[in-house]
């Protein structure tokens, strides 16, 4: 070896240097060596006593299903969202319904009776035949028994508002007689003056 160092001391310390490290060398490698094995004997300790069990499957759950258009609207028409909505409801259907049945032939013709009609009894006997022929024939295609609740109320206004409260005919016995609405007293100034002293 031919080094070019002028001292004699360098150049021993250096031999013994290049001599050293090999060892130096392998005993970092062994020992990394161990560390690694150990470290992964700590981190899996039961690997190599116990056989691999085979990881559970996840379970399979059903997936929840949705609901179609028609049920929800079925769902909605079952529950109570509160009072106006249900009158809302109701009048919705109400409307369907008396569109459907307003060109009918019996119906238009029933109609154009009342027009017709000659004196106060008979166009007051023509309008209830309407109202009981249109009324039956929506609560024929009603679907449920609200509906029919309601429109056996609608009917019934209807044909109350044909009675004549203060001329009682004989057919009008059964129906409701609407009360007169009180008239309200004409005050004088004078009087309406004194009030308010």
């Amino acid at each position: 070896m031919n080094h070019s160092f002028s001292h004699p001391e360098i150049r021993l310390h250096f031999e013994r240097l290049q001599m050293k490290t090999p060892w130096r060398i392998i005993a970092i490698t062994a020992v990394s060596a161990e560390l690694a094995a150990y470290a992964q004997v700590a981190t899996d300790s039961g690997l190599g006593s116990v056989s691999p069990q085979p990881t559970p499957l996840p379970r399979t759950t059903a997936e929840p299903t949705i609901p179609e258009r028609a049920q929800i609207d079925q769902i909605f028409k079952e529950t109570s969202l509160g009072q106006a909505a249900d009158e809302r409801r109701l009048h919705l259907e109400w409307r369907e319904l008396a569109n459907r049945v307003v060109n009918d032939p019996d119906i238009v013709a029933a109609k154009r009776a009342t027009q017709t009609a000659r004196t106060d009894l008979e166009k007051r006997q023509r309008l209830r035949d309407y109202y009981d022929l249109y009324y039956a024939r929506m609560r024929r295609l009603a679907s449920s028994s609200e509906m029919k609740t309601a429109l056996d109320k609608l009917r019934l206004a209807h044909v109350s508002l044909t009675s004549q409260p203060r001329v009682r005919a004989a057919e009008d016995g059964e129906l409701p007689t609407p009360s007169p609405t009180p008239k309200k007293k004409k005050t004088s100034r004078l009087q309406k003056y004194q009030s308010k002293e």
